[in-house]
């Protein structure tokens, strides 16, 4: 059987992985990428590298400066407000889908999905994170909209190292045992078919979340290093 990697391109491995690095936080914002390095590391030429990195900074992930250095680009408030409003739209469109679409085999997943969830704290870290996106990406399959999965995936992963950096502000230690309860509360209003309530909640469910924190915490930071904007 073939692997799963048998068809991609050395472009292509190079910018799973470097995107990957990224968006956990292992390659910290600002950092400066050694492209020879890198490209040593994962056993290829310098030219693939170099096409990922492209592609990488088509989507804002990289910064290529003046004599192709490149660095992991800034986190900044801007563009984390610019995901949380995009996702406060686009998440209440999954639930409410969902509660209209789903299907047995996606209650199924939910269920489970739910049953798995930890408290996204500092505590629990990365197994908590991804346990919490795999409960979102249940909710968002339930929707059947293939276009709208796709945007929020997309999201999901740049919003990422701002749902990190939550973790490591004050809030990052909380219980936060109101989001397990409201991811319950979702998968029962999903399965009752009660579209306009799901949606509700959902949007609450953003708006109170470690992105949302992560935001205040920027532009705090962003105002203490600017004392005139």
């Amino acid at each position: 059987m073939a692997g799963p990697n048998q068809f991609l391109s050395k472009s292509d491995l190079a910018y799973a992985e470097l995107r990957g690095q990224i968006l956990s936080g292992s390659l910290a914002a600002g950092s400066r990428l050694a492209q020879y390095d890198l490209a040593e590391s994962l056993n290829m030429s310098i030219t693939p590298l170099r096409e990922a990195i492209r592609r990488l900074s088509s989507e804002g992930l990289v910064t290529v400066e003046t004599h192709r250095d490149v660095r992991v680009s800034a986190m900044n408030s801007d563009e984390a407000r610019q995901l949380f409003e995009v996702r406060l739209s686009l998440d209440p469109t999954a639930a409410e889908l969902a509660a209209a679409r789903r299907t047995d085999a996606d209650i199924a997943a939910m269920r489970a999905a739910v049953g798995s969830l930890l408290p996204v704290t500092r505590q629990w870290g990365e197994e908590a994170l991804t346990a919490h996106r795999t409960f979102h990406q249940t909710v968002y399959r339930a929707s059947h909209n293939d276009v709208l999965i796709r945007l929020l995936d997309d999201l999901w992963d740049k919003s990422d190292r701002y749902r990190r950096l939550g973790l490591e502000l004050p809030p990052g230690d909380e219980p936060r045992t109101r989001d397990l309860e409201e991811h319950h509360r979702l998968v029962e209003l999903i399965v009752n078919r009660e579209a306009d309530r799901a949606a509700r909640l959902m949007r609450d469910h953003i708006s109170h979340s470690l992105t949302a924190s992560a935001i205040s915490a920027l532009e705090d930071r962003e105002g203490r290093q600017d004392p005139d904007a």
